[in-house]
């Protein structure tokens, strides 16, 4: 309303110091108190329409009344003016004459131009419904190029996430009943072994050894799924300190080596002592190191080496774990890090590992506002992430 007011006053002002040069100051001052009335009169008209453009019904309609509005005002100010003398009564009958035409031809093209927005707001509307029913092959068009197509764009690309949130969550329950399926079905095989009466003490206890490794596959997939789901909601409650590096990745590789030793790969750290120390929750990123050496240890052959990195990189400190192993075929370089995607021969989903660890690394390292990516090697894999400095 305040807008509406400062306009009103600016615009009649204006007036008035035109005619008040032209005619006087005394008809000037007198046409702008009567521009100022009757302008206050139609804008508190369309206040009163766009308050209420709920009960006024559509587009069309709405453009029909602004019009009027403007037109409304025409007809006042000439009848205001006759009274007040400032025009001749043949002079206020022309403009009154000249405003109805105006207002016929002016109501008409509003509606020309709310049929072509309609037009456009009900394609919006059925592709939305058509979205909403379940379809994923609705292409939103308009015919203009301004905010009603930006909107059509915007359900576009809402329909493209969602058909692309569709396809992953299949995939998920796919992955997941698979990965599922194949400890129940041990387990299931088991139980029943045991619950017949002839086995002896010997055998129900191989069997409970058997059971053990497919209870720990159980529960390791579960725990990840419930950590990643986490981390993709932001359910994230951690407190971030100074971290070194050289101590966290030394302290990792440390931890890592029994398990390198026993494939025959090497484990090294090579960080400098002048790194600088990274803002982070030390568990979760040495969480991140542990799923990237295991992955590099597991890709690597006997022999082969697995490095582990850490350098300063502008704002932040950058890691890189680099193994000697066959590498990633370019085709899946954009998906290692999806959920449950292991590629190459492993497919078949023949690895004991769920396929969530690079899933998780990656929520950790956003979490932490950081990235992490595949760089480029000639040979093997070298993975990268990056952490803020601490202050």
């Amino acid at each position: 309303m305040t807008r509406s007011i400062a306009w009103i006053v600016v615009a009649a002002t204006a007036c008035g110091l035109v005619i008040g040069a032209g005619y006087g100051a005394t008809r000037g001052a007198l046409t702008g108190v009567v521009f100022a009335a009757v302008g206050g009169v139609a804008l508190a008209a369309a206040h009163v329409i766009v308050a209420h453009r709920r009960s006024l019904g559509g587009l069309r309609r709405q453009f029909s009344f602004a019009v009027a509005v403007a037109c409304g005002q025409i007809l006042l100010a000439a009848a205001v003016a006759e009274a007040l003398t400032l025009v001749a009564h043949h002079d206020a009958v022309m403009v009154v004459v000249l405003a109805l035409f105006v207002s016929a031809i002016a109501v008409r093209a509003a509606q020309l131009m709310a049929s072509g927005v309609m037009r456009d707001v009900e394609s919006v509307r059925d592709g939305l419904d058509a979205v909403g029913a379940g379809r994923r092959d609705v292409d939103v068009r308009t015919e203009g190029h301004d905010e009603l197509a930006q909107l059509a764009g915007a359900a576009n690309r809402m329909r493209d996430e969602l058909a692309a949130g569709e396809d992953a969550r299949r995939d998920l329950v796919a992955a997941v009943s698979h990965d599922l399926r194949t400890p129940i079905t041990s387990l299931s095989l088991l139980v029943d072994a045991m619950n017949d009466d002839i086995l002896d003490d010997d055998t129900r206890r191989l069997y409970l050894a058997r059971m053990a490794p497919h209870v720990n596959a159980l529960s390791t997939l579960i725990d990840d799924l419930f950590e990643l789901s986490r981390l993709e909601a932001g359910d994230i409650r951690w407190e971030m300190e100074r971290v070194r590096l050289d101590d966290l990745v030394g302290e990792t590789v440390r931890a890592m080596r029994v398990q390198a030793e026993a494939k025959g790969v090497k484990v090294v750290s090579d960080v400098t002592d002048g790194v600088a120390p990274a803002r982070a929750n030390p568990e979760k990123v040495q969480r991140v190191l542990f799923n990237l050496i295991q992955n590099a240890i597991r890709h690597t052959p006997r022999d082969g080496s697995v490095v582990v990195r850490a350098e300063c990189r502008g704002a932040g400190v950058e890691v890189e774990i680099a193994d000697t192993g066959d590498g990633i075929a370019p085709a899946e370089r954009e998906r290692v890090f999806e959920p449950f995607f292991r590629g190459g021969a492993e497919t078949a989903r023949t690895r004991n590992s769920a396929g969530l660890g690079l899933a998780i690394s990656r929520a950790i390292v956003e979490a932490h506002g950081g990235r992490i990516w595949l760089a480029e090697s000639a040979s093997g894999t070298r993975v990268r992430f990056s952490l803020p400095s601490a202050a």
